[in-house]
Order: C-alpha cells, then structure tokens, then sequence
C-alpha cells in the first residue's frame, strides 16, 4: 500500500461572513488535504505540530475521527494551537488574521521512513518559516531520493508579497524538489509578477519540475506537462467559502493518482486521459468544497467516491 504523507501547518480556522463568525474548524492546507484522503481511506498521515491545549485537542480527535494518522505530529507545552480569522470578501474568498504562540523548539519528532512512490505533498508559507524548514526540507530531500512523488504548493498570497524577495530562494527550491507543481494564477503573480501560463511553465521547468496544474479560480485549468498542454473549464457555482477548495483540489490529484496506480516515474508519460481523471477529480473535490463551509470533502461525497472507483 503506498502511503501518503502531508507535511504543513495545523490551525484552529474561525470563519466570519459580514463580520459573523458563521464557522469554526480545524485548518491549516496540509491538514484539510489530509483529512480529505483520510475520509476516503486512503493510508495518509500528517506531519505537523500543536500544543496540548484545548484547541490542539479538538484538532487531535479531529484528525483521528478523520482515519488521519497522528505518528508524526509534534505536542508541545510551552505555546499555544495558533487559531486563525479568516474573513470572507463578497467573492467567499479569505482574508486571514493568524494569532499564533509557537515554542523556542519546533517540530521536533523522529520523520518517518518513505517508501518508493508513496507521495508527498508540502508547501504553503509552512515550508518557508525559518524555524522549520531545515527538518522540512531534509524530509522533503530524502523522499525524493527514495523515489517518492513530491507535490509542491505554494499558497503564497497578497499578504507576503513584501516579503517574496527573501523567500524566492528557498520557493525555487522547493519546486526543484517536486515531482508536480499546483499552483494558482495568484501564486505566480504574488511570487515571479507573471500573469501567463506560458511563463508560469518555464519557471517551474527551470527548476526541474516537468509537471504544473495551473489553477485559475472559475477561469478554469491548465495541465501542462512536457508537450502536453490541455485547458479545462470549471462549472460556475455559487460559492459558500474558498478557503479549503485548493487543498481539496490537491486531494482530488492525489486520490486520482492512487487510483489509477500511477508512479513517480509515469507523471511524464501520462496520456490525455489520465490528466482528463486528475482534473476531473480535483476540480470535483474543489468545487464541492467550496460550496460549504467546510474545509474538506463531506462524508456523503467521499463515500460516494469509494463506490465509483
């Protein structure tokens, strides 16, 4: 069974709408995608950190309830479970105000062992915070030599645009490390100032990453992959909150990849109707996400799922 493994931040979200919290659940990219796969059982574990406060602790059973497993996840005592506001505009789309109390040591476990093509996905503004990201990338590193499939998500936004030039370094290198890219128009605006999907594809096979799902809200998607370049439309849909459509989408990637048995090494060679099945999915999972207030697939959806495949 190939495992997979997601490595991020974990967050206590509060959602307000017209300035009324409207919901409150746990968060954070590499945790909703996580309990995504844990819904639809698929072997996923997070990597990550909170404390053992009252907040940690919902998440905890949260993650548990969800089949997620736990292993690798660091409690500590001297901090608090960051929480973060997050403020819905008259799109549905977030604004976040983040209150977090970390201790002086983080992340501090014992990274499990990668087998070959068990999947890795990492990414958002976690894997750029200078006080992780040495065991981050040292994991990230030594998957990749065991032949894992590495996945990268940037989820940079507006709010650290005045930062992006201390961080572009270690962006680059995170995509070098990944396998396939998903990234949204707003990443490679806020990270590289581009707006063309065409510029978008040279900077990631720049740095050696050959595969990128171009996501474009509800413009729709490009998969571009070596010569393959496909656009799919997206159905227009109202929307209730965007704030875990993304890390759903990603989910929808990956449970296509497990399904269709694809390897590290087949990214390259997929044929069109491969690509046709992970958009599919992930546009499937992403949509659905983003008309409720939930950060992940619903039960109802994923066992649906499980019974078509």
């Amino acid at each position: 069974m190939r495992n997979v493994f997601t490595i991020g931040e974990a967050v206590y979200d509060i959602i307000f709408k017209d300035g009324q919290p409207k919901a409150a659940r746990p968060g954070g990219a590499m945790l909703n995608t996580a309990v995504t796969l844990g819904r639809l059982n698929v072997s996923v574990h997070f990597i990550g950190e909170y404390a053992n406060d009252a907040t940690g602790k919902l998440i905890d059973s949260f993650l548990e309830t969800n089949r997620v497993k736990k292993d690798y996840i660091y409690k500590y005592n001297d901090g608090k479970t960051p929480v973060a506001l997050a403020f819905l505009d008259e799109n549905n789309d977030a604004n976040y105000t983040f209150y977090k109390i970390y201790p002086s040591e983080r992340l501090q476990i014992d990274f499990p062992p990668v087998k070959d093509d068990d999947i890795v996905i990492f990414g958002s503004f976690y894997s750029l915070t200078p006080e992780v990201r040495k065991p981050v990338i040292d994991f990230i590193s030594k998957a990749k030599s065991n032949n894992a499939l590495i996945i990268y998500d940037p989820n940079i936004r507006m709010p650290h645009k005045n930062e992006i030039d201390i961080y572009l370094a270690a962006i680059e290198e995170n995509i070098h490390y990944a396998d396939l890219m998903r990234a949204s128009d707003e990443d490679f605006r806020v990270i590289f100032n581009i707006s063309d999907p065409k510029n978008a594809y040279e900077i990631t096979r720049r740095n050696n990453c050959m595969n990128l799902v171009y996501t474009m809200n509800k413009d729709g998607v490009l998969a571009i992959s070596g010569d393959f370049r496909k656009y799919y439309p997206v159905s227009q849909v109202e929307t209730t909150s965007t704030v875990g459509a993304g890390d759903s989408f990603n989910a929808g990637l990956i449970y296509a990849i497990l399904q269709r048995g694809i390897t590290r090494a087949e990214l390259l060679t997929m044929n069109e109707n491969d690509w046709d099945v992970l958009i599919g999915m992930g546009t499937e999972f992403g949509t659905a996400v983003c008309q409720s207030f939930d950060n992940y697939i619903s039960w109802e959806m994923a066992e649906d799922m499980r019974h078509r495949v």
